[in-house]
């Protein structure tokens, strides 16, 4: 005597849990018609089955397991899940991709049938300006100028100009007000490291988060700050073509004299109150 098991359904008829009983549903409530999927006690039994099984997938997207339901519904209603070798197969990698454009639609604040397109789908998600704690001028490359000579070797009969631009820098410096070290010191360094980067923009980057250099030069926040503004010029795109998106040393490289910037009242205003030892200079 043999027997033969069968899998049953939890109430009754084809195993919507196996392939095969899932595809033998799905082709009766398709040949039945409309109005067979809202009248079917199996189909009950089945969408619970459903969002059960989608539950870790539905919540990994940061989703409810009956949104991924839903999403399988509609795929169930389809040709393609009817004729499929494995219909469960297919349910699973159209909920997946359902689960991820709804996520991305969250997201990029949008509708899920946009987030479906890789041109929309690439960009990153909104983000406030207050979410940094930096300035956004500070580290959006729309912000920024880039030197359109970075990349070129200076000369070898630069180097005579070169010394005399840095020399008048510093003699502006003193002359409003800064210790004579400490500017010379600290104007130094920033050209050395200008020389060594290459870029105004990447100078100034690299050295308005270098405490340690700070710390060394004995040179407070603000006037450390100040100085780089005033010696490479403002990031701000805004400023490229004026002089204070310049800066004093390509002003003096480009012929500008001292007195040229002597005549520049914003520009002394600044050197002088950021001189250290004023009250409005001091920084942490």
């Amino acid at each position: 005597m043999t027997s033969t098991a069968t899998n049953a359904a939890p109430g009754g008829g084809d195993d919507f849990r196996t392939g095969e009983g899932l595809r033998a549903l799905l082709t009766r409530l398709h040949e039945a018609g409309p109005g067979a999927w809202r009248h079917d006690p199996v189909v009950d039994e089945l969408m619970a089955f459903t969002a059960q099984k989608y539950v870790a997938l539905a919540r990994k997207h940061g989703l409810d397991p009956w949104e991924a339901a839903g999403a399988a519904f509609d795929v169930m209603r389809t040709r393609a899940a009817r004729s499929a070798a494995d219909p469960w197969a297919v349910i699973t990698h159209a909920v997946r991709i359902t689960c991820i454009a709804e996520e991305r639609a969250q997201g990029l604040l949008c509708s899920t049938h946009q987030a479906r397109r890789p041109q929309v789908s690439r960009f990153h998600d909104p983000e406030r300006f207050s979410e940094r704690d930096n300035p956004l001028v500070d580290y959006h490359p729309a912000f920024h100028i880039h030197d359109e000579h970075a990349d070129e070797e200076p000369e070898q009969e630069d180097a005579g100009s070169v010394i005399a631009v840095i020399e008048d820098a510093i003699t502006l410096f003193t002359l409003l007000g800064w210790p004579h070290g400490t500017a010379s010191t600290a104007i130094s360094h920033v050209c050395d490291a200008l020389a060594r980067l290459g870029s105004r923009v990447s100078t100034y980057e690299a050295l308005r988060r270098d405490r340690h250099a700070r710390a060394l030069l004995d040179v407070p926040a603000a006037s450390w700050a100040a100085m780089l503004r005033v010696l490479l010029g403002s990031p701000d795109a805004a400023y490229a073509a004026t002089g204070r998106g310049q800066g004093i040393l390509l002003r003096l490289l480009i012929g500008q004299g001292l007195a040229d910037l002597l005549a520049d009242d914003e520009l002394v205003a600044v050197i002088v109150a950021a001189a250290p030892g004023r009250p409005d200079a001091r920084g942490a």
